[in-house]
C-alpha cells in the first residue's frame, strides 16, 4: 500500500538508530533512543502560502514530539507539516 501526502505534509521514514555507541558499547534494545533523522518517502503538493522544499529520499531532523506516528506493512512512518522539519541533513 503506497500514502500519498495532501497539502504541506510530509511522510517520513524512521531510522534505526545505532547499536553500539561511539566507544563500542552495544545497547540494549530498551535504552535505545527514538532517532530524530528520518528519510523523506513522499511529500504533498504544497499550498499557495507553502512551498515544498524537501523531496522524496532527502534526510531530515524533525523534534521528537512532532507529527502522527503510523504503522503501515510493518513499517513505521511519521506524518508531519513542512513547517515542523528542523533542518535538511546534507552529506
Amino acid at each position: 500500500m503506497k500514502l500519498k501526502p495532501m497539502a504541506d505534509n510530509v511522510l517520513l521514514k524512521q531510522h534505526e538508530a545505532e547499536e553500539t555507541t561511539s566507544f563500542g558499547i552495544i545497547l540494549a534494545t530498551s535504552s535505545k533512543e527514538k532517532p530524530a533523522i528520518y528519510e523523506v518517502v513522499a511529500v504533498g503538493e504544497g499550498t499557495k502560502d507553502v512551498k515544498m522544499t524537501v523531496q522524496a529520499g532527502d534526510k531530515v531532523v524533525v523534534g521528537q514530539y512532532v507529527g502522527s506516528d503510523i504503522k503501515l506493512d510493518g513499517v513505521d512512518y511519521k506524518f508531519v507539516k513542512h513547517d515542523e522539519i528542523l533542518a535538511v541533513v546534507l552529506d
